[in-house]
């Protein structure tokens, strides 16, 4: 007789990643064997520069806000402090408005991140329905297959060892990354029917003098 814990290992033992260069891939990550979608998208070249002038310039670490598809504009542009940044505000008002979009909420809680340290170096999986993440620039967000992620080594299974010491994937070469740029839909633990499932990520190391600007949008209704 199977026990709740092998159904719930049943149902998300071929768990996929779903990859396109169109925004329309997003909406994947309502199929039960995805726990990751990746829309491959690039930056033109004239936003590559402003963000790399925002990410220079700017002295505080995030900028966070509860933000509806109608007002992300307006607390973005004076968020980021001069008019020479708009078409970042631009382009996270847009991501907003998707995020809000495909899955019917009000609002979304966002928080945009200069990083200049390793934000969490150990992999983790969020506790959270599903999680838009971006980064603008510098090094992208490390992930593991489900299929490859020993998950009783997570957290304090880790015994306090590193990730490569505890066993938690078994070689280097399991690592993926995202591309600056591109933008994913991390399922989390909170999704229904998700437990057990959720995509094991974590912060790539920043090497020195380099930053990231990192944009997660999460559920905030």
């Amino acid at each position: 007789m199977n026990t709740a814990a092998s159904l719930i290992q049943d149902h998300t033992a071929e768990l996929t990643t779903a990859v396109g260069d169109e925004p329309a891939v997003l909406a994947d990550i309502y199929d039960e064997k995805t726990n990751l979608v990746i829309w491959q998208r690039q930056l033109h070249d004239s936003l590559k520069q402003i963000v790399e002038d925002f990410t220079a310039s700017r002295q505080q670490p995030y900028i966070a806000a509860i933000c509806t598809p109608s007002d992300t504009l307006a607390v973005m542009r004076k968020a980021l402090g001069s008019s020479r940044f708009d078409a970042l505000a631009d382009d996270v008002s847009e991501l907003v408005d998707m995020f809000c979009c495909l899955f019917d909420l009000k609002q979304a809680g966002l928080r945009l991140t200069v990083l200049r340290d390793t934000m969490c170096p150990k992999f983790h999986v969020d506790h959270v329905p599903c999680r838009l993440v971006t980064t603008y620039c510098g090094i992208g967000t490390q992930w593991l297959p489900h299929n490859l992620v020993h998950r009783e080594k997570l957290g304090i299974g880790s015994a306090g060892k590193t990730d490569q010491e505890s066993g938690l994937y078994a070689s280097a070469n399991d690592i993926q990354q995202m591309a600056c740029a591109e933008v994913a839909l991390l399922k989390g633990e909170g999704w229904q029917g998700n437990q057990n499932a959720g995509l094991v990520h974590r912060s790539p190391g920043i090497p020195a003098a380099e930053s990231r600007l990192l944009l997660t949008l999460d559920f905030n209704d």
